[in-house]
């Protein structure tokens, strides 16, 4: 069986006050594209489909395209899992008729977890494709007194499957998950808040392929067979290194799997930069890439006059500065117990330059200085 692994679309990312739409349709169109040469038995997508649980309609109108070409024009199966960023329900919307048409959509977590079966020419394969759900909800779904964390919650999951997989067949598990180890990234929002969210890779034992979702770098976790696919794009600046891709895999007939990663190339990349802005503005004139979303740490110690308009004429999708030199002196220079004698002005104005690496102007300053007065009157007039 040949099976492509994705997850981590998150349909509708803003970054950075960015609207990531177009960018999520450019790869998607390269992975559909990768669906149709690859010619898969099936595609998998484990998880955090959107970014939020009521995604704008532009997300929405960019996955049913997208599905639609899938399994109606590529005519492949899909099997597709809500994340910690989904809504089980509106994910899941129609899912009992959608699966008469091969896209299986798995939303919200059933009390009995029935596997999608996949034939090939060695026989069929399980697909147990179970959403992420937290630890009360599987106590009230699947039932067990002793769940307290994700790792006992899909454990008590993964033990009512395998009581009922035959010992002959093979299968895969689709899940949404942290799991202990593994590599992390500055998008990735928590599965909880307080307690612990990581299982352990032992959880999975019994499973040929474990398609992971959550995690944004693509990587494995304990045994080769377990893996996660990472994000379709970089979603952080911490994620500039990574290698987003698609991951395909081959299973035989013992169960045993050849996995390969087919990276994706989007329209703009995410990148960080360093220098004075001198030696950046030098070296833009020769980057073919200057519409990527770039960071940039200035290295410069002494003020710079407009940093980022400077910057956004070479590269314009310059999105975030870092001043780390001149914070490091700032702090050096100010004690803590000196920001309590600070004008609400001079707080403002510490709090602008931080931001935006520039100095405010004078317009600017005497613009803050007339809405302080405005509120103030106000106030004064309230009582």
């Amino acid at each position: 069986m040949r099976f492509v692994h994705t997850a981590d679309w998150h349909l509708g990312r803003i970054f950075h006050g960015v609207h990531l739409t177009e960018d999520q349709a450019y790869v998607l169109d390269e992975l559909t594209e990768i669906v149709r040469d690859a010619r898969p038995d099936v595609v998998i997508v484990a998880g955090d489909i959107y970014d939020r649980a009521v995604p704008p309609q532009d997300a929405v109108s960019l996955l049913d395209d997208v599905l639609s070409r899938l399994v109606a024009k590529v005519g492949v199966p899909v099997v597709l899992i809500a994340g910690n960023h989904d809504s089980p329900e509106r994910l899941s919307f129609g899912a009992r008729l959608l699966a008469n048409s091969n896209l299986h959509v798995f939303g919200s977590l059933l009390p009995e977890c029935c596997p999608v079966v996949i034939e090939d020419d060695f026989g069929p394969v399980n697909i147990y494709a179970i959403p992420f759900a937290e630890p009360p909800v599987v106590r009230e779904k699947i039932g067990g007194d002793d769940i307290r964390d994700h790792d006992s919650a899909l454990r008590q999951i993964l033990q009512h499957i395998t009581a009922r997989q035959p010992a002959d067949r093979r299968s895969i598990l689709v899940a949404h998950a942290a799991v202990v180890g593994g590599k992390t990234s500055d998008s990735e929002r928590p599965l909880s808040i307080g307690g612990s969210e990581t299982v352990e890779p032992a959880i999975f034992e019994g499973f040929d392929y474990v398609a992971l979702g959550h995690l944004h770098q693509p990587q494995f976790s304990g045994e080769d067979h377990i893996q996660y696919s990472g994000s379709i794009l970089k979603y952080s600046f911490s994620e500039a290194s990574h290698e987003k891709s698609v991951t395909i895999v081959e299973m035989d007939a013992t169960g045993k799997c050849a996995i390969e990663r087919i990276a994706l190339s989007p329209r703009r990349d995410v990148r960080r930069i360093e220098g004075t802005l001198e030696d950046i503005l030098e070296k833009a004139r020769s980057d073919e890439n200057q519409d990527d979303y770039i960071m940039v740490t200035l290295l410069d110690r002494q003020p710079v006059l407009n940093a980022m308009g400077r910057l956004r004429e070479v590269y314009p999708n310059t999105l975030h500065i870092e001043r780390p030199l001149v914070a490091a002196s700032t702090m050096h220079a100010q004690a803590p117990a000196d920001h309590l004698r600070l004008s609400e002005a001079e707080m403002f104005s510490s709090f602008f330059s931080q931001v935006t690496g520039e100095e405010m102007t004078e317009p600017e300053a005497r613009a803050f200085a007339d809405i302080i007065e405005a509120l103030r009157r106000r106030e004064r007039e309230a009582t």
